[in-house]
Order: structure tokens, then sequence, then C-alpha cells
């Protein structure tokens, strides 16, 4: 068995489901004979953009909160960079907030 990583990705809420979707057709969430699966939570997410950004959501300068949703999913690694492309290809932010963990498979 490959080694597997938990991803976690913060998103707008309203640009989630198209992010899952994207996840998952790069090969993000295949459990067993099921794929795409994903975990969300609902949150908020504060930023500030500094100078030289291009925020998608706010000013620079200021500071921003976003309803945001949490997702969390696995992959086997041959997958990592895929869906990491993927992330960064559909997500609306220039700098997605990303979390990359290697997991133990029981």
């Amino acid at each position: 068995m490959s080694k597997r990583y938990k991803i976690v990705v913060y998103v707008p809420a309203d640009h989630a489901n198209k992010l899952r979707e994207a996840m998952g057709d790069a090969g993000a969430g295949k459990i067993g004979n099921y794929s795409h699966c994903t975990f969300t939570l609902k949150g908020t997410g504060r930023f500030k953009p500094e100078e030289g950004a291009n925020p998608t959501i706010g000013s620079v300068g200021k500071l921003e909160e976003v309803s945001e949703d949490r997702i969390e999913t696995v992959c086997e690694e041959d997958k990592l960079q895929d869906v990491l492309n993927a992330i960064r290809e559909v997500h609306p932010y220039e700098e997605p907030a990303t979390d990359v963990y290697p997991i133990e498979v029981i």
C-alpha cells in the first residue's frame, strides 16, 4: 500500500463544491470503493491583505472576515501533486491555505 496523506484546505463557502469536485476528480478522497470522500467544517477565515497582494475578497490594508469551509480529504502519494495542482487551479484565493499531513493507515 502506498503512502497516504490528509489534505486540509480552507475556501470561501460559495466555492467549496467546485473545489471538492476538482480535488476528487484529481484523485483525492478515494477510500475503498468510494471516491470524492471529504469532511467539511464551517468557520470564519480572517486575513489582512498586505501591500503587493491582489485579494479576491477585501482590500489591501483592511482586516477581512469570510465565511469559509475547512475541507478535509485523503489521497495516495502518487495523486498528491495532481490534487495540489487542482486546488491551485480552482481555488479563488491567490494564496490558498492548504495543509498536507502524512498519515498512518490502520
